[in-house]
């Protein structure tokens, strides 16, 4: 088994290696390629579907269910603040410096690094590694269309960064699309039926509508309207109103309880762009929530969106790295993140799976 150091040093040229190469969502085959040679060249069968790549650990039984280990490597467009260039892997004072090295890159070789450690070790499941593309536009060709390939999942760990505490329940997003219809008329002779004044009504109980199951780790579900459109010019009143209504949902809501709720507030027809994107949750008792508490980690609950919504099994968020560091100018992981990412994943992924 590789002693820390080593997985360290390799884990941290792979990172370097990927922040110089852009990986933009959906135009990922340059880190895809990366990330393929450094698993081969670790002794490690690598499979490869689009910009997806994933291998099982040797001791695979098809009768056995799958502990995933995940995490993207598609990164963001830089932040317009940006002062140093974003693909040149600078280290400084203890920080490496570069687009996608906290969101994910700094999860994505740190379990692997764990992979590496664990995968030729007796385990009681099936063990997968996935690093995957289009997750930072939760697209079609990320974790999705890997998922049926990958076999019943007993249990996902989604690497992004939290501190290394579990994110052990997750905000779900729903985009509604809400139409008020009335009839068009002259402004000048008080003809038709305003459809903005339907939407005005609609969107004042939407706004003013409070749920009454509160989660424990995240809150309250919202909802916000945040796009509105009518008319077509000043002295035509309109027939139609159109306007979308953002929703943020815990795991105390379905998305179709959201979308009839909302269907009776807004006033006209309400229709979901997609129901894909579900909140998650585990229980703080789950074993591997547990022993993480045991070894002083803390569970939480995250707002932000992950791949753990495209993925139907029990799942906890546990990454190096700084969230409020995501998607901000001159992005950076800490070295000393990394080293105890290695350690920790090992420790908590291992105590789970191994026999």
């Amino acid at each position: 088994m590789k002693n820390t150091d080593t997985l360290f040093d390799d884990s941290l040229s792979l990172l370097r290696a990927m922040i110089k190469t852009p990986s933009f969502s959906r135009e990922e085959d340059g880190t895809a390629a990366l990330i393929e040679a450094f698993m081969r060249d670790a002794g490690i069968a690598p499979q490869r579907a689009g910009n997806n790549v994933f291998a099982f650990a040797e001791e695979y039984d098809p009768a056995r269910p799958t502990v995933l280990l995940n995490s993207h490597h598609d990164t963001v467009s830089p932040n317009a603040g940006y002062t140093r260039d974003p693909f040149s892997p600078d280290m400084e004072d203890g920080l490496l410096y570069g687009l996608g090295s906290n969101d994910a890159g700094a999860s994505v070789v740190s379990l692997l690094a764990a992979f590496r450690r664990l995968c030729r070790r007796p385990l009681r499941f099936n063990l997968c590694i996935a690093l995957t593309a289009e997750e930072e536009v939760s697209g079609a060709g990320g974790i999705e269309s890997l998922l049926p390939s990958l076999g019943d999942i007993e249990l996902a760990v989604v690497g992004e960064p939290t501190g290394m505490n579990p994110a052990i329940a997750e905000r779900g997003l729903m985009v509604v699309d809400c139409t008020c219809r009335g009839a068009g008329g002259h402004a000048a002779r008080r003809e038709g039926d305003n459809a903005i004044y339907k939407a005005i009504e609609g969107i004042d109980r939407i706004r003013r509508h409070r749920f009454d199951r509160t989660s424990p780790y995240l809150g309250d579900t919202m909802m916000t309207v945040t796009v509105i459109n009518a008319g077509t010019q000043h002295n035509v009143v309109p027939a139609e109103c159109r306007y979308t209504v953002d929703v943020r949902m815990t795991e105390r809501y379905t998305h179709e309880e959201l979308l009839e709720t909302i269907g009776g507030l807004c006033g006209g027809e309400a229709v979901a762009r997609s129901m894909r994107l579900r909140p998650s949750h585990i229980a703080e008792s789950h074993p591997f929530v547990s022993y993480a508490v045991s070894r002083g980690l803390t569970p939480f609950g995250s707002p932000t969106l992950s791949d753990q919504a495209l993925i139907a099994a029990p799942s906890v968020k546990i990454g190096p790295g700084d969230s409020a560091r995501s998607h901000t100018a001159d992005e950076y992981v800490k070295l000393d993140e990394i080293r105890h990412a290695i350690d920790t994943y090992t420790d908590i992924i291992g105590h789970y799976i191994l026999k």
